[in-house]
């Protein structure tokens, strides 16, 4: 089966290796702004799905295609990447001691059969300094990631809580992808168990 994640993202593609798959990965050009009128889910859904399609263009109709797209927000105001170092530790601060919401929609594609869902956790961030804002917009990794901070990376450390799926906070909700791509006669654990896909 050729499977296709529509991603740039490497931690999408770690997740992804998780599953036990074989892919390969196309990631084609579309617009990605977050400034839509619509709700953070399905603004993530949109977005996952405007992603397959335009890989499906590339692919033909044969391929499995899964793309995701991740939406940070808080107060149901969606934060995107930052722009340079000072936005980020606005977002930073802005998330400093307040709960907010992860949504990661989810495409999987093949033919005229397309699947959208997606998935949401909440996370709580620890109240923080400025110096600890300053310091972490200062490692860089705050800025290609929505809500500038990555849980997986030093992001961690500002993280006092989640409730949810922890993988849907790194990009990739493998819990509700891995029954998605059932449905699609793709499925993991039975690959896993010796099966074929």
């Amino acid at each position: 089966m050729d499977i296709v994640l529509a991603s740039q993202s490497p931690r999408r593609r770690e997740l992804l290796t998780r599953l036990g798959l074989t892919f390969r990965v196309l990631a084609p050009e579309i617009d990605e702004r977050m400034d839509r009128p619509l709700p953070p889910p399905l603004l993530a859904e949109r977005i996952s799905l405007e992603k397959a399609r335009a890989a499906q263009a590339l692919t033909g109709p044969e391929a499995l295609i899964i793309a995701a797209d991740t939406v940070v927000a808080l107060d149901s105001a969606v934060l995107g990447k930052p722009a340079d170092r000072s936005d980020a530790v606005r977002m930073l601060s802005s998330l400093s001691g307040r709960t907010h919401q992860v949504y990661t929609g989810v495409t999987v594609l093949r033919g005229i059969t397309a699947a959208t869902e997606h998935e949401v956790t909440d996370v709580t961030f620890r109240t923080l300094s400025p110096r600890e804002t300053a310091d972490y917009a200062a490692t860089g990794e705050p800025m290609d990631k929505a809500g500038a901070y990555g849980i997986q990376g030093y992001g961690s450390l500002l993280v006092s809580g989640i409730r949810g799926d922890y993988f849907n906070v790194v990009g990739l909700p493998l819990c509700r992808l891995g029954q998605m791509l059932a449905r699609f006669d793709a499925d993991c654990l039975r690959r896993a168990a010796g099966g074929d896909l």
